[in-house]
């Protein structure tokens, strides 16, 4: 199944980039398919292991549902969630770390599609990597943004 990997360097503060990447309902700014991500649940209370969020993508013309649940939660480096609808299960998982005076962010995404949807993998490669260009692009721009 593919799995796409990118990395952003941002000038902002680490403490910065994980708070705003581990609510992941920030993917509606960072994330070009994102259409709506809403959190499942109580709102608040801090982002903990067991907390999801629906996220409504778009993806070569068509909207699409996946509900996100926080499978781990790395306090200050990193979270990894795990979204699922009927078609396929997306594991994502982002890491942050100080780096050269700002943060670096390590972004990892695995589809695993299902039934008949995993036919469709050698087309949708082209169209994956390509979000995955423009989502590492967006992210750069909203993190520095975030910097004073």
């Amino acid at each position: 199944m593919p799995t796409l990997s990118r990395t952003i360097d941002t000038r902002t503060a680490t403490a910065t980039v994980a708070g705003f990447l581990t609510d992941f309902t920030t993917a509606e700014q960072w994330d070009p398919g994102t259409v709506s991500c809403r959190r499942i649940g109580p709102t608040d209370t801090p982002v903990t292991v067991g907390t999801r969020f629906e996220n409504v993508s778009s993806f070569r013309g068509r909207e699409t549902s996946l509900c996100y649940e926080v499978v781990e939660l790395r306090p200050g480096t990193g979270i990894r969630l795990v979204g699922e609808n009927k078609t396929v299960t997306s594991v994502d998982d982002i890491r942050f770390r100080p780096h050269r005076g700002g943060t670096r962010v390590e972004y990892q995404v695995e589809f695993r599609f299902k039934g008949l949807a995993r036919l469709a993998v050698p087309f949708l490669k082209g169209s994956l990597t390509d979000l995955a260009d423009k989502g590492a692009a967006r992210m750069k721009t909203v993190l520095d943004g975030l910097a004073p």
